[in-house]
């Protein structure tokens, strides 16, 4: 059997490699030329599969990606193709969550505007000062600072995609003690952090009833521009809306149009339609919006469990059996 990795790695994940085939070939290509010559006659594949590659392929039956993503990797020849493709998916799932309720806490508890304030050396609590309860009196009565501040056990998260990020924040929301709706268009299993599990044919119910919206969703066919006007307006209007999974799948014109309308409170994105988001661009000029530079993946961990995989489903391929994070070709994921 022969492995082709294009591009190569260094020496150091090379071995590794090498260790985990045992007895099959790894040919460690540095040029797409040469890659296209080694691949003819190999059985398996990791890195940037090219059609030029795949077209002179002989006995190709399993590639790897190096990416959990696949809208940018899969074309049609690949997806007609009988090979099994699989992917990095899992990866980053406690890493995003954990972004994703650093949002969460920045609008509940107003963090975003209070850090703005602090760097003015501005004092004013959201509610007004003159709602603070005195020292005399104590917090007998709720006040406008109060409502302000959202408790996060009386909230409910929406999330769309429950993948395994999806499935991470579901986790954390539960700890919370909020309650968690989400809606998958595969999976039908609800875990025990999930109060209600719907097909994507329920998501306006999921959007009626959430105080945070949660995209955990891939790039595919039919999640490309679904978060456009009409999809945010049936979203309360008290409510944040969170992107963390592709930046195609919200319209930032339509977003930008309902945060202007007060549609919807606020919105956070670590993904955007163009990559950076152009200086010019008016979602920057919302006080109620948070921008990452699509960074919610970010771990000194990442690529250690990035090459485990690797390794594991070399050895699963090696032995002849099942692999890991087979994907479906057809939905690019």
């Amino acid at each position: 059997m022969k492995l082709v990795i294009f591009p190569a790695v260094e020496p150091e994940r090379l071995a590794r490699i090498q260790d985990a085939a045992g007895a099959m070939l790894v040919a460690n290509v540095a040029e797409e030329a040469v890659a296209i010559d080694a691949i003819q006659d190999a059985d398996a594949f990791f890195g940037k599969l090219t059609p030029a590659m795949l077209a002179v392929s002989t006995k190709l039956r399993w590639v790897q990606s190096p990416t959990a993503s696949l809208e940018h990797y899969v074309f049609p020849e690949l997806v007609a193709h009988p090979c099994t493709l699989t992917n990095m998916r899992g990866l980053f799932s406690d890493v995003i969550a954990d972004h994703v309720f650093g949002y969460i806490l920045c609008f509940a508890r107003h963090l975003h505007t209070y850090l703005r304030q602090q760097m003015a050396r501005h004092w004013e609590p959201i509610g007004g000062e003159q709602a603070r309860s005195s020292f005399s009196a104590g917090p007998g009565v709720v006040s406008a600072m109060d409502r302000s501040h959202l408790h996060l056990s009386d909230c409910t998260v929406g999330i769309v995609g429950l993948g395994a990020i999806g499935a991470e924040i579901a986790k954390r929301a539960k700890a919370f003690g909020m309650r968690v709706l989400a809606v998958d268009p595969v999976r039908t299993d609800k875990p025990d952090s999930v109060e209600s599990l719907w097909p994507l044919e329920r998501l306006a119910d999921l959007l009626g009833q959430s105080d945070f919206v949660v995209i955990a969703a891939p790039h595919t066919p039919r999640t490309a521009g679904m978060f456009n006007r009409a999809t945010i307006q049936q979203m309360k209007r008290s409510a944040y809306l969170i992107n963390i999974g592709r930046g195609v799948i919200v319209k930032l014109d339509d977003l930008c149009e309902a945060l202007n309308a007060g549609e919807i409170a606020g919105a956070a994105l670590d993904v955007f339609e163009q990559e950076p988001l152009p200086v010019n661009h008016p979602l920057w000029n919302f006080e109620n919006v948070l921008i990452t530079p699509h960074v919610a993946a970010c771990s000194v961990h990442i690529a250690e469990r990035h090459l485990e995989v690797l390794l594991d489903n070399i050895r699963r391929f090696v032995a002849g059996q099942p692999l890991q994070n087979v994907a479906s070709k057809e939905n690019w994921f």
